[in-house]
């Protein structure tokens, strides 16, 4: 590791704590040169499957994509940002899960409906309006109807 103080690149490590749930390693490190002292973090870095659009096209996957869909859908609603994180954690693990190298686009949509309809029913069904692209009102009918059976 690089000193970001004075470019030296043997630093020693002070103390090294777990983070985020066990996700990281914080490690405090002292430059042996200029005894500058820093912090950095360590997380595995796991490979995400790519994504199968609608069209047939692929692409990575996102992470940035998927918060943005489930922001637009909590907005102006009681959903904490841990919670939503925690919602973004449990999609990927269980896209990291299925073991395959492609998924598909609907198949993330789904997985996101499962976990807004833990977060938020009303972002649940704003979410599902845009996804499903209800057309009119009895589609929407539809939708409340299933998650009041839930």
């Amino acid at each position: 590791m690089h000193c970001p103080f004075c470019s030296a690149t043997d630093t020693k490590v002070i103390d090294s704590r777990l983070v985020a749930e066990g996700h990281q390693v914080r490690r405090r490190r002292e430059c042996t040169q200029c005894h500058e002292r820093f912090t950095t973090f360590e997380g595995a870095e796991l490979v995400m499957p790519r994504v199968i659009k609608r069209d047939g096209s692929r692409q990575p996957f996102d992470e940035e994509k998927l918060r943005g869909g489930i922001l637009r859908a909590a907005e102006k609603r009681p959903v904490s940002i841990d919670s939503i994180e925690d919602a973004i954690n449990k999609i990927k693990s269980a896209l990291r899960a299925t073991g395959e190298r492609e998924v598909t686009s609907e198949m993330i949509g789904n997985l996101m409906m499962e976990q807004l309809i833990e977060l938020d029913k009303v972002a649940y069904i704003r979410f599902a309006s845009v996804y499903r692209a209800f057309e009119d009102v009895s589609e929407f009918g539809e939708a409340i109807a299933k998650l009041q059976k839930k």
